[in-house]
């Protein structure tokens, strides 16, 4: 059963063109709708890439497999999925600030998107509402809201939506938008027209797979996750291979390089929510200033961040790796020398590594 408190459908066209400007009012940047079906494609992609290895110590996503491209296994009865985009990139900062960052190897560079809040609490709030706006308009639906959250092909389904094209760093494309925002999902047991993918405008550019520090992007559309910065100082749980540290420069947590680079990046939107603005200074901290923090200010400082799920002693290796690849001071010295006995044996290892790269 679809609709469950309804006698009569009402008009799925206008309903679509209602949930759009809904959105819209939500402070959603842009929504779309795809079919439910036909990701029998997408669904290879995914297997192949699993059975490559490229998923590394994320156990979870083979663990799913293609439940990921069949949204009726998530929710029975899905025939639409709603997706929708919220920018990100904080209205403080911009891509000349983010490019300074990095070059400064005192300072630490932490991904655009983890600045402010979670966005997972964000974007899930936002969407709840928009689900909740449906069904005060046409009763009881049968509907599950997702934000990263769940075994879902999120740049498949917004593509298939007409919010984009996967770019070949393998993330969402927007000619407006460019590729600095979230996306979340409603599934849906609603029969709503969906809308018609746009075209991929990457033509010949290769800037992405160029840009990628540890040669991550290994074809065009085709990330190995286990060269991924973003992989190594957020989903990987024990040490970083000895071999790619040097690679990671002071990226501390996540990585934009592909999206800076990116030409349709040039004019993308700043975000206007509160919610990414950038805190505690977290756009131009010291790596050493970071790396002195306690676990109780690293606890109090990120709490509501998509930072805090690494955990403080992740925080402290992936710090000591960019104090390694910083530039050899005093400051750098004594920062890596007040932690050569911490009580994390991960860290230990990390900051005795980031000592022999400055001679001690």
């Amino acid at each position: 059963m679809i609709l469950m408190h309804l006698q009569q459908p009402p008009d799925w066209k206008e309903l679509a063109t209602k949930i759009r400007l809904w959105g819209q009012e939500l402070g959603f940047a842009a929504i779309g709708i795809a079919p439910a079906t036909g990701l029998g494609d997408a669904e290879a992609g995914l297997l192949a890439w699993l059975a490559a290895g490229y998923h590394g110590e994320m156990d979870y996503m083979a663990r799913h497999g293609a439940r990921r491209a069949r949204p009726g296994e998530l929710l029975p009865g899905t025939l639409s999925v709603i997706t929708a985009r919220l920018d990100y990139w904080p209205a403080t900062t911009d891509a000349a600030a983010a490019l300074d960052n990095l070059a400064d190897g005192e300072r630490a560079y932490l991904s655009r998107y983890a600045l402010g809040r979670d966005y997972h609490k964000v974007l899930r709030t936002r969407l709840n509402k928009l689900a909740r706006r449906i069904e005060d308009d046409i009763g009881g639906y049968a509907h599950r809201v997702f934000t990263d959250s769940a075994p879902v092909l999120e740049v498949e389904l917004a593509a298939r939506s007409g919010l984009g094209w996967r770019g070949k760093h393998s993330l969402l494309l927007s000619r407006e938008a460019g590729s600095t925002f979230f996306l979340g999902e409603i599934y849906a047991a609603l029969p709503l027209p969906p809308d018609q993918p746009v075209s991929d405008h990457c033509g010949t550019c290769t800037a992405c797979i160029a840009a990628c520090p540890t040669g991550a992007i290994v074809a065009p559309y085709r990330v190995d996750a286990r060269r991924c910065i973003s992989y190594l100082t957020i989903e990987l749980r024990g040490s970083i291979p000895l071999e790619l540290r040097p690679l990671i420069g002071n990226r501390v947590y996540g990585c934009d390089d592909c999206q800076l680079c990116c030409p349709w990046n040039g004019n993308a939107p700043l975000s206007r929510e509160e919610e990414f603005a950038v805190r505690h200074g977290l756009d131009q901290a010291r790596l050493s200033e970071l790396f002195a923090w306690s676990e109780t200010e690293f606890r109090q400082k990120l709490a509501g961040s998509a930072i805090y799920r690494i955990g403080y002693q992740r925080w402290l290796r992936n710090i000591a790796v960019g104090l390694g690849n910083a530039p050899t001071t005093a400051e750098v010295s004594a920062a890596l020398r007040s932690r050569q006995d911490d009580p994390s044996a991960l860290v230990r290892e990390h900051v005795a590594w980031a000592l022999a790269r400055h001679g001690y």
